[in-house]
């Protein structure tokens, strides 16, 4: 071989082999297929107002949904949406409770968490009645002049303790949402929350979205671990805010890995706007490996 040719080969080689050793890296970029491996074992749901009509069931049927979540109050015929859930099969896996923002359970005056309470023990009887096992539950508000952390930690414990024995007797878990209440921003903090109460009828409904805020959501998840019953699937993004499943800053893979880790079984809402319930589906699906 002349050395041009020598030269030549040498050069072509050289660049064989450095493309050869930069093709797994591009690939790497993509994450690899997966089994589907929660499908299942974890039930994909998505949040529902108080009219819903057979065509909507029919469609979150056709789309691979497995349940709907209602509210209370807000359905005006219990039994008539119950059956049309029936017909389809698609079941009603719980009602979140639509009083607790305003008639809090945190609340300076007494009169005010009594409604609070009252709207709470109403929404186990509807939840119950519709066939579901759960409510939803925002335990009060931290804000001048109405409540402190402290205060709004031992005012709603007292009241939702209060509630205990009905949500026992229909078979109904109160499940504390994380929301932008002003309350329990570190899942250390939740998880003590939680504990304090230390009911099986009492847990968390955790909310991927909303915490990403002040913690990463995979470790909420692995902080709070089976005290977790059901989540919400939400995106949060530091500049996007809420956002389409997968457009924030959420950590899909790491959620992924942490519901594992805890051995996650049970419902997924999804609360928010995709574009449509035909994206939230298979967004769901592949986020989620349902």
């Amino acid at each position: 071989m002349t050395n041009p040719d020598r030269r030549s080969f040498i050069a072509a080689a050289g660049a064989a082999a450095a493309a050869a050793t930069s093709l797994p890296h591009a690939f790497a970029q993509k994450e690899a297929p997966r089994a589907r491996s929660n499908k299942g074992i974890v039930f994909k749901s998505t949040k529902t107002g108080g009219g819903v009509d057979m065509d909507l069931l029919k469609k979150l049927k056709d789309l691979g949904f497995d349940g709907i979540e209602s509210v209370s109050p807000g359905v005006k015929d219990i039994p008539a949406l119950k059956k049309m859930c029936k017909d389809v099969g698609l079941p009603i896996h719980g009602v979140v409770d639509m009083v607790h923002w305003k008639q809090t359970l945190s609340h300076p005056e007494q009169d005010v968490r009594d409604e609070g309470r009252k709207a709470l023990e109403q929404a186990v009887r509807d939840s119950h009645a519709l066939g579901g096992s759960s409510v939803l539950l925002v335990p009060g508000v931290v804000r001048k002049g109405q409540a402190t952390h402290e205060e709004c930690w031992n005012r709603s414990i007292e009241e939702i303790n209060k509630v205990i024995p009905t949500a026992s007797w229909y078979g109904i878990h109160i499940l504390i949402e994380t929301v932008w209440n002003g309350f329990c921003y570190k899942p250390e903090e939740f998880r003590d929350y939680l504990d304090d109460i230390n009911n099986p009828w009492v847990g968390a409904y955790y909310d991927i979205g909303n915490m990403q805020k002040f913690a990463p959501s995979h470790e909420w998840i692995r902080v709070l671990g089976k005290r977790i019953v059901k989540l919400d699937v939400k995106d949060w993004g530091v500049k996007p805010g809420f956002c389409p499943l997968g457009k924030g800053d959420v950590d899909w893979p790491e959620v992924r890995k942490a519901m594992k880790e805890i051995n996650f079984s049970g419902w997924v809402t999804r609360e928010g706007n995709d574009g449509g319930h035909d994206k939230t589906a298979a967004l769901m699906d592949e986020l989620l490996d349902l």
